[in-house]
């Protein structure tokens, strides 16, 4: 049996060229959707007449008018047909009475074709015109159970005597050929040209059935004026990218949070989250849907175990309804999650032969735990929906109560938004909106990380994606030359990025790059450079290993690594700018220009289109010892280890280096800077020395092994997605802080009090922490500790904010406003914990951090956290600290300064003079 999409068109087309067809039948236009039905032939105008499809064991070969059916002209073709149609070779074609020139062209080609009004049992093939309703089952059961079905007719003359919204329901054909994804619609096709393809000709982006769609969403928002969705959960984003896909709940940004299909003969409903399911305010919208699903017929509503409240709500109702573990035979309707797929098939065919599915649920937390892999591939509900056109991505929505949209809301979709692009590409003309644009972006970026392969429907939306951006061209995109997030420029930026992850030759869509990654591409040669790596990470995080080599840009690496490191759960990572700027209003580079891969295979491809350093990431707890990885297609970038690399090393490894980063590291701290800054560093060394001190000082006092288990990183970027520097695994800060970063002599004269702030909010801990009051106070700690113990730097000089007016002028506003704790926060926050420092030194401090480490049971609420913190640094310190943290206006409890009463006043308190006031 041939298989494939590509396969299954080469049997179809074997020694066909030209389509001779007859002149006179004017066939209508086909409706392609799901993942099986691909079209064959294609006039001029890139209207569908021919496509075949596949359902269950069984194959459809579909023709938009039957008098293609029964003219030799078409014999070459009608022969291939037959042939690929059947699976059991030698058994006999039936052909019906309908149709019965068919048997004499089959005949003379060879084929053992009769007349048959019926499917008797060793038929092999079926022929039959698309206008008889009396087999529809039984063709259905016949296709399914591995029969071939050759069916041929037009919609539009029955659409004159049945109406236009009926055809994709109602007509007879359709009956049979959408559960395979194939529809005849009223659309004359035009019959000027007709092209032999040599490979599956695209899929049209939109066949205009947009009327029966707008019928479908009124009735479902009918007598909705409202949408709350604060249910509890949080909502993930929809994905609407099926030609009979359409949105029926959105965000003020055309984010979308509920969504409907039809598929086949049945219908679905999808909820961003399982919540919206159960919840009474929907409960008008979860009525019309059943409702809708259930095609206002009556029927048996089956809802799944996990969805009890739905299942009372609807009972209330009056509709009959019961539980059921899964999906029974004998259901109109069927109500469940999205977390399993154990059911797909069953699901997928139930809905094509006419049932309704209401499924809910959100992919962000699957996402959470299966990082590098893709919500749109991997997660459950999404190999359920994705054929029927509907994704649940992993990105969230801010849950909320939403007005019903508007007909121009409800009028976005993916494809038409395409199409616009598109136009607007060709002729400078197309009418997208901003928020059109934006969400275009994001939603094009999405599709295509449904996988593609042997997928037309997918596929095919690739491949016209590939020549809008060669037209387009990519934006050249920096800090000179920003673009706004909402232009068209962003939106070639976003597909760009995600068409190069899909698998497209980054090559084509590079010619244009701009100059942000680097002027100069480097040419990698194709001799493999192999690298040894510690497969080890005893840390409690995931660690990026640098590899010292850099992917140019639209180049793509072949990584090879033995069976063992194969299996180790490691991932290689492109590029160390892990900011995501989808948010950000003007962009100075593309949004997301890193990309992770699994490396589960002993050899991968992988590419990036922006290039970048290349990372092993290496799994926390791994315990694998060194390996061997060997990359082809990269380029050595400039890489110095603290007591490893000689300073000949790094003179050779600087000059002539084509990548445009590179990476200083110590056992301690990696930063990663522009290559142009590295040049300008005679020796690294005395710089990394005094950064292997700071680091030193920054374990100290938070009372951390040293050296750390996994090494902090700072990276320098053109944009970042908040502040001037941001914490985290990078932390991020912008090129104009790579100076401070490398300047020994300036570190040791003015300090750097920014990186340390960063480092200090990666070691703050939650036992300890009372956000929102200290988040932006107690990192300050570890610059003033590391100004004063490492570069010699007072406080009062470290910081404008700390010199003693601005300290006592603070603390006297706060005290004169009777000292509301809602106003205790950042330099306020820092003065009580320097007033402790001042009196009892640091030890205090680097005990109880290391104590806390041990601590279990530690109070959830701020509160309880506070009096905590009370109660330890009194008993470190051996004074009664209640009154002092009372006079800063913490909330201490009787209990607790009941409990410290038996220790000695604190005479030195500074807020005592404060509070005789």
């Amino acid at each position: 049996m041939v298989t494939t999409p590509t396969r299954a068109f080469e049997a179809l087309m074997d020694g066909v060229t030209s389509w001779n067809v007859p002149k006179d039948p004017v066939p209508c236009e086909l409706l392609l959707i799901g993942e099986a039905a691909f079209p064959v032939m294609v006039n001029d105008k890139g209207q569908v007449l021919i496509a075949a499809s596949s359902y269950g064991l069984g194959r459809l070969v579909v023709v938009s008018h039957e008098g293609y059916l029964m003219d030799a002209g078409l014999a070459p073709f009608l022969r291939n047909a037959v042939g690929w149609l059947c699976a059991s070779p030698g058994a006999p074609t039936g052909v019906h009475p309908s149709l019965e020139s068919l048997v004499t062209i089959l005949q003379a080609c060879g084929v053992q074709a009769q007349v048959q009004s019926d499917l008797g049992p060793p038929l092999g093939v079926y022929c039959i015109n698309a206008y008889n309703d009396k087999m529809t089952a039984e063709l259905i059961q016949f296709v399914k159970h591995g029969g071939g079905l050759l069916i041929g007719g037009q919609a539009w003359y029955w659409a004159s005597q049945h109406g236009r919204d009926n055809v994709l329901s109602r007509f007879p054909g359709n009956q049979v050929t959408s559960v395979a994804g194939v529809y005849f619609t009223d659309i004359y096709g035009d019959k000027g040209r007709f092209k032999v393809s040599k490979k599956i000709p695209k899929i049209p982006l939109q066949v205009g059935c947009g009327e029966v769609l707008r019928q479908d969403q009124q009735q479902l928002l009918e007598g909705i004026s409202e949408l709350d969705i604060k249910t509890g959960g949080v909502p993930s984003q929809l994905l609407v990218h099926g030609a009979l896909a359409f949105p029926l709940g959105l965000d003020a940004s055309l984010g979308c949070f509920l969504a409907g299909a039809r598929y086949g003969q049945g219908r679905v409903v999808l909820a961003a989250h399982e919540g919206m399911l159960c919840a009474p305010k929907l409960g008008r919208f979860l009525l019309n849907a059943v409702r809708w699903l259930a095609r206002g017929q009556p029927g048996k509503c089956g809802v799944n175990t996990g969805l009890e409240h739905l299942c009372a709500l609807l009972s209330e109702h009056g509709l009959e309804c019961s539980l059921q573990p899964h999906l029974t035979r004998g259901l109109r309707v069927y109500c469940c999650t999205a977390y399993s797929d154990r059911e797909a098939r069953q699901l997928r065919e139930f809905v094509a032969e006419g049932g309704g599915l209401l499924i809910g649920g959100q992919a962000w937390w699957w996402a959470s735990q299966n990082p590098g892999r893709s919500a749109l591939a991997g997660f459950p509900g999404n190999i359920i929906l994705n054929g029927f056109g509907l994704s649940i991505l992993a990105q969230t929505l801010q849950a909320g109560r939403f007005p019903a949209p508007t007909p121009e809301m409800r009028g976005y979709h993916l494809r038409k938004a395409l199409s616009e692009f598109q136009a607007a590409l060709n002729h400078g003309a197309g009418d997208l909106g901003k928020l059109w644009l934006a969400r275009l972006g994001a939603d094009g970026a999405a599709f295509l990380q449904i996988p593609a392969e042997g997928v037309p429907a997918y596929l095919s939306l690739h491949r016209l994606l590939r020549k809008m951006l060669r037209l387009s061209g990519l934006p050249a995109v920096s800090p000179q030359r920003p673009v706004a997030s909402d232009s068209f420029e962003a939106a070639v930026l976003s597909l760009a990025t995600e068409l190069a992850r899909a698998g497209t030759d980054c090559s084509q869509l590079v010619q244009e790059l701009g100059t942000w990654t680097c002027s100069s591409s480097p040419h990698p040669s194709e001799h493999p450079i192999t690298v040894e790596i510690d497969g080890s990470n005893p840390g409690s995080c995931d660690s990026w290993v640098s590899t010292g080599l850099y992917l140019p840009h639209g180049k793509s690496a072949e990584v090879s690594l033995s069976e063992a490191a194969a299996c180790a759960g490691l991932k290689v990572q492109i590029g160390c700018h892990t900011d995501n700027l989808t948010n950000a209003s003007k962009l100075s580079r593309a949004p997301v220009v890193t990309h992770q891969c699994c490396m589960d295979r002993t050899v991968q491809s992988i590419s990036c289109l922006w290039g970048g350093l290349l990372y092993v990431i290496v799994p926390k707890g791994s315990q694998l010892g060194p390996i061997s990885i060997t990359v082809k297609r990269a380029v050595p970038a400039p890489y110095y280890k603290l007591g490893k690399t000689s300073l000949e090393e790094w003179k050779n490894c600087i000059q002539g280096s084509l990548a445009p980063w590179g990476e200083l590291a110590t056992d301690n701290i990696i930063l990663t800077v522009p290559t142009a800054n590295l040049q300008a560093l005679e020796n690294p060394e005395p710089a990394l020395c005094l950064w292997d001190e700071m680091m030193c000082a920054v374990a100290r006092l938070a009372a951390r092994p040293f050296p750390f288990c996994r090494p902090e990183r700072i990276v320098a970027d053109v944009q970042i997605s908040a502040g001037w520097m941001h914490s985290g695994y990078p932390i991020m800060c912008h090129l104009e802080s790579v100076q401070e970063l490398l300047n020994e002599a300036g570190m040791r004269s003015t300090g750097l009090w920014g990186p340390i702030h960063e480092l200090g909010h990666n070691q703050q801990q939650e036992k300890w922490e009372f956000p929102p009051h200290t988040t932006e106070a107690t990192c300050n700690l570890w610059s003033v500790y590391v100004h004063e113990t490492v570069l010699g730097i007072p406080r009062a000089r470290a910081h404008p904010a700390l010199c003693p007016p601005e300290r006592e002028k603070r603390i006297r506003t706060y005290l004169d406003k009777g000292a509301p704790l809602c106003d205790w926060n950042v330099w306020t926050a820092l003065e009580t914990y320097l007033q402790l420092q001042e009196a009892f030194g640091w030890e205090p401090f680097t005990e109880l951090f290391a104590e806390y480490q041990m601590l279990s049971g530690i109070p959830k609420d701020k509160a309880g956290k506070m009096n905590l913190w009370v109660k330890k640094f009194s008993e470190k310190v051996q004074k009664n600290l209640a009154p002092f943290f009372e006079a800063w206006g913490w909330p201490v409890q009787k209990d607790v300064a009941n409990s410290l009463a038996y220790l000695p006043e604190w005479q030195g308190n500074p807020m005592r003079v404060d509070m005789h006031h």
